[in-house]
């Protein structure tokens, strides 16, 4: 009788909110940054009108922006090495005026925290229309923002925390794209000309991620390596054709996380590590067979960094929901390669929730849980802390010329050394309104691209 009394007078949004705190509440889940907005409710269900077995018809437009003649580069997730490291030689400012780095300028962009990937003087991302529901793939000058292209495509996606959230992966011939949906787009880098799409769902039995696709996509030796979690576990599939070169069987029936994969090499073997449902694999780059697997490394609810290369045979797995951290090492025996525990930390130690940590001169930098910048040793010990005092939530993080660009929930950069000695911050500014500024950020040629839920902002922080 008291449930039913409670659901005519309470509203049916709120009592949604309800269950998911009270769910939270009794999980003890750290969700710092978090914040609740239900979808529309003259939203439509999820949806993608599909032509030719799976393609989604789009069209091209063309702007009247122009590419910069700056030559510096962020080509995909966490820069060109996959690592979140900068190695241009461009010397940047280590000291801001009041008002704090300048901004070159600032866009308006659609609900969500797809970050920014930077060549050839041009910036790319994978953007919402909402108005027009369809995803969008653009390509902006890094010079003024003036868009230059965009090719969308027709995809109704409801609001779920925002809607795109991945990285394009662009090399000096292709965009490869992976939308909100799990649309796996290809498009020529400088015209934006259509070559290819993948539907993942459709045509390989993905399982749409909660909070939909996270994983950004990664071009290796021209060919773009997706991780599925469907009918195949993981696939290779050339750029230039569209062909898919081989797939990984999925026996475990493991399904797509918002992991991305992490090319490394080992004992001259080239594989993709990826931390998948079920625990991580690595799979060979020649052929798609399983290399080894480690099925101790699962993360509740939601599994979203990617792993880190720290060394040889060394990788450094991280997660939220109390799941900390741990280094895995590979070795070889009887030519059978096996991934063995070094050494995990509790989550209150160090752990990463939503970014991936760096690593940077022989030290982990990244985000715990309670939302402290943390430097680790390779021994697992934590050098520094930043304190309760300078906290930064969900936040992306990068380094460049020694410094550590990080950014707290509500878009105040903060600029540290990037120095196991101590913890030492160079400036802070408040360079977006907020919230949620969650978007990986992007450096190249001495501008950083940063943003929130609604805008991208470029800034220069450049020595003058």
């Amino acid at each position: 009788m008291t449930e039913s009394i409670l659901s005519r007078v309470l509203p049916t949004s709120l009592i949604v909110v309800g269950v998911l705190v009270l769910y939270m509440w009794v999980s003890g889940d750290s969700t710092t940054g978090f914040t609740m907005r239900l979808a529309d409710s003259n939203e439509e269900p999820d949806s993608a009108s599909t032509v030719n077995g799976g393609v989604i018809e789009g069209h091209l437009v063309k702007y009247d922006g122009v590419a910069s003649s700056l030559e510096g580069s962020w080509p995909r997730f966490r820069g060109g090495n996959l690592d979140g490291v900068s190695r241009e030689d461009v010397k940047l400012s280590r000291k801001w005026s009041q008002a704090g780095p300048s901004v070159l300028w600032s866009i308006a962009v659609g609900e969500g925290y797809a970050g920014a990937a930077i060549l050839g003087g041009c910036v790319y991302m994978i953007d919402y229309d909402q108005a027009g529901q369809s995803d969008a793939i653009r390509c902006f000058s890094l010079d003024d923002g003036k868009e230059i292209w965009r090719y969308s495509y027709p995809v109704t996606v409801r609001r779920q925390h925002g809607m795109s959230r991945t990285v394009p992966a662009v090399t000096e011939k292709y965009v490869v794209t992976l939308g909100p949906k799990c649309q796996v787009t290809c498009l020529d880098r400088v015209t934006g000309e259509f070559g290819w799409m993948l539907d993942l769902v459709k045509d390989f039995g993905a399982k749409v991620p909660e909070w939909y696709a996270g994983q950004c996509p990664s071009i290796d030796d021209g060919k773009a390596i997706i991780a599925v979690g469907g009918k195949v576990l993981m696939m290779s599939v050339d750029c230039a054709s569209g062909q898919t070169v081989w797939t990984t069987p999925n026996p475990r029936r493991w399904v797509m996380t918002h992991s991305s994969v992490l090319p490394i090499e080992f004992n001259g073997k080239r594989m993709y590590v990826y931390c998948g449902s079920g625990g991580v694999v690595g799979v060979s780059a020649d052929d798609g067979r399983i290399l080894w697997e480690y099925l101790d490394w699962k993360i509740r609810i939601a599994n979203v960094p990617t792993p880190v290369l720290v060394g040889d045979g060394m990788i450094l797995l991280s997660g939220g929901y109390n799941a900390g951290c741990m280094l895995l090492k590979l070795r070889e025996e009887g030519g059978t390669i096996l991934a063995e525990q070094s050494w995990r930390l509790k989550a209150d130690v160090f752990g990463a929730s939503q970014q991936t940590p760096i690593y940077y001169e022989g030290y982990i930098y990244g985000v715990r849980q309670d939302g402290q910048l943390v430097c680790v040793d390779m021994s697992g010990n934590v050098v520094w802390s930043s304190g309760m005092g300078h906290k930064f939530g969900l936040g992306g993080y990068i380094i460049a010329d020694g410094l550590i660009y990080a950014m707290d929930d509500s878009g105040l950069l903060t600029m540290a050394e990037a120095s196991s000695q101590s913890y030492s911050a160079l400036g802070q500014a408040q360079v977006l309104d907020g919230p949620e500024a969650w978007g990986p950020p992007a450096i190249a040629s001495g501008r950083l691209i940063v943003r929130d839920l609604n805008r991208m902002s470029c800034l220069d922080v450049s020595k003058q």
